[in-house]
């Protein structure tokens, strides 16, 4: 495990000498919003599928869907196997977060195994019997991805000292609270 943390400080800091990748960020909502929120997470996290599965249907029934809040997911891969779900996720380069939540909806089925390798397996053979039709090496392999993860890693730990996942950041400041719904709600109601 230390060996691969190691690895991905030393891509992070290698990556950080290149100017930041033309990738289209996951988001979702109005862009006029009132709200703006970017949530830092790792694909590898279950505190992040737990957000998605039971968090954002609501926050997206109650405050995305109508108009009063845009989301912004961005990456803070906790490992190299989160790397490569998240150049999965923003394979397509569309925006577009629909192969995201279905990376966390499955989590418990390509998180399995002993290696990266293996857990690499699993997460190829959901992507390959989903209906997204992606390459999954052309996906992991691609530079220009990799180096907008890492960027938004680095921008995370710098900007605002993200040390763990998921965090959430509303209008430019971190939520410290629980992270329920209810305790969201009652934050953003008095944003609006």
């Amino acid at each position: 495990m230390k060996k691969i943390v190691y690895i991905l400080f030393f891509v992070i800091s290698l990556s950080s000498l290149n100017l930041k990748a033309e990738v289209i960020s996951i988001t979702e909502g109005n862009v006029s919003s009132k709200i703006k929120m970017i949530v830092y997470e790792s694909l590898t996290c279950g505190h992040c599928a737990d957000f998605h599965k039971n968090v954002y249907p609501l926050l997206k029934e109650n405050f995305i869907d109508k108009g009063l809040l845009e989301i912004e997911f961005r990456n803070f891969p906790l490992d190299i196997v989160a790397l490569n779900a998240s150049k999965i996720a923003h394979c397509k380069n569309d925006g577009n977060s629909q192969i995201l939540h279905y990376l966390y909806e499955n989590q418990n089925k390509w998180i399995r195994g002993n290696t990266v390798v293996d857990i690499n397996k699993n997460l190829k053979k959901i992507i390959e019997d989903s209906s997204f039709g992606l390459n999954f090496e052309e996906c992991v392999n691609n530079q220009k991805l990799e180096d907008h993860i890492l960027e938004d890693r680095i921008e995370g730990a710098k900007t605002f000292n993200v040390q763990a996942t998921p965090t959430l950041i509303i209008l430019g400041e971190k939520f410290e609270k629980s992270l329920t719904y209810k305790n969201l709600k009652k934050y953003l109601e008095k944003l609006i």
